[in-house]
């Protein structure tokens, strides 16, 4: 029994190594700076340790770009999700033998650089770009683009992390048999009431996995928002790397990520909790 119990941990070694390394101790050192104190610009963790930056970090000067940040986060999610659902049925269901392709196809932008790609869409929105020009054709266009605003950070969120939604959504409609379908049309139901009562419960962990996944580092992004939104679409995350670069303020970053870290968790609880008692 106990060989068998060492032999069961001594598998587990290497990723424990690996999480407690690159995981779990940057994630002490930033907790630990987050009650550090700022001295001449460079955060010192010195004792008496101070609930200073967390005092700070929860002024309500911070509540709407916290609540902008929850806003972006939950419209890139609905967003990709509306979006991969069907891109992600369509392949289960009618891919065949051309699955593996239009999978390639999804995971294609990851062959090149996020930071390039979100440049693309910066020179696209830029009011010379080519969504204004062609937007402008039919009346549609705005004056200076539609660079700086809420809609270029959803956007550009929803372009980043789509083919996170849809990964786990194929996968969900994979498994799921499409027999049940036509078995509720026989039975009289509709497609609306089809997809709520047969499709959605039968997909629903792919629909929970996909939320998480876009969810999480949608909350936590500071590129797109710096690059496609600019100061008045600041989120929770560039103001903590504004921290970390140019503000020098150390315990403040490290308590906001600190703060965002356990929103984060809080979310993923509820969710799993929730999608127990769906399930």
């Amino acid at each position: 029994m106990l060989r068998r119990w060492l032999k069961a941990n001594a598998l587990l070694t290497p990723t424990g190594l690996w999480l407690g390394i690159f995981l779990i101790a940057p994630l002490v050192v930033v907790v630990e700076f987050s009650f550090a104190t700022r001295d001449t610009g460079v955060a010192r963790a010195v004792l008496p340790w101070t609930t200073q930056a967390y005092l700070r970090a929860l002024d309500p000067a911070f509540l709407p770009i916290f609540g902008r940040t929850l806003v972006y986060a939950v419209a890139t999610t609905v967003a990709c999700l509306l979006l991969g659902f069907p891109l992600a049925w369509f392949i289960a269901r009618y891919g065949g033998r051309y699955r593996t392709v239009l999978l390639a196809a999804v995971l294609i932008p990851f062959w090149s650089s996020y930071l390039a790609r979100i440049y693309a869409w910066k020179a696209l929105l830029d009011g010379e770009g080519l969504v204004n020009t062609v937007l402008g054709w039919v009346g549609l266009g705005r004056d200076g683009g539609f660079l700086l605003t809420h809609g270029a950070v959803v956007l550009g969120l929803t372009y980043g992390f789509l083919p996170f939604m849809v990964l786990p959504l194929y996968v969900a409609c994979e498994r799921f048999d499409f027999r049940l379908v036509e078995a509720s049309f026989d039975l009289g139901h509709g497609r609306m009431s089809t997809f709520f009562r047969v499709v959605l419960p039968g997909v629903f962990t792919g629909v929970l996995a996909g939320s998480l996944l876009v969810l999480v580092p949608a909350a936590g992004d500071f590129v797109t928002p710096k690059l496609l939104g600019g100061v008045d679409q600041s989120t929770f995350g560039s103001v903590i790397d504004d921290q970390f670069r140019g503000g020098n303020n150390w315990p403040l970053g490290s308590a906001m990520a600190v703060l965002l870290l356990v929103l984060v968790v809080l979310v993923l609880l509820l969710r799993g909790r929730r999608g127990e008692d769906v399930l």
